[in-house]
């Protein structure tokens, strides 16, 4: 069993700091901080900019946090919120399938970290070596609180208008 749970935190984990990655650094073919900012500016999501570093902060911290089995309920709610943000912005109205750019995916990954937050990172993980009784369905309730709240800050941005541009004369 724990065998299991060790080679699910390690495969999600690691894409998910993969695609925390391509935000923050452009790697794997990603876009880096300014063009996934410009992008998220095209959602709605604004700063664009800033956004997009807490996005990639998110899944490149909380993809490393879930590999090691540390600090799960913080890793559970990071990218239980960026993953919701993603269903709700880039993947909505496009139905559940990754052919069609669905929120298959995103929900996958979310739905795997806070299942972690519920259950524990299993004995193979830090935050069991160092004796934090991290699981159980409180962990679970207020990751999941957590990572709603946090979505619905994001996602409270889109319907701030743009700020005013000052005329030059």
């Amino acid at each position: 069993m724990e065998v299991g749970l060790l080679l699910i935190r390690v495969v999600v984990g690691l894409l998910l700091a993969g695609h925390g990655a391509q935000k923050l650094f452009g790697w794997f073919g990603g876009h880096g901080v300014e063009g996934t900012g410009g992008f998220f500016e095209t959602l709605g999501i604004r700063p664009g900019r800033a956004n997009a570093t807490l996005a990639g902060l998110a899944e490149f911290g909380g993809g490393l946090l879930l590999v090691l089995g540390l600090f799960t309920p913080l890793a559970a709610a990071a990218i239980g919120a960026t993953m919701l943000v993603a269903i709700l912005t880039a993947h909505r109205g496009k139905g559940p399938w990754s052919t069609n750019g669905g929120w298959e995916l995103p929900a996958t990954f979310a739905a795997v970290a806070i299942g972690f937050a519920f259950h524990g990172p299993g004995e193979w993980a830090l935050d069991n070596a160092l004796g934090w009784d991290t699981n159980g369905v409180a962990w679970g309730l207020a990751a999941t609180a957590a990572a709603t709240i946090g979505a619905a800050g994001v996602l409270a941005q889109q319907r701030r208008p743009e700020p005013a541009h000052p005329v030059t004369g």
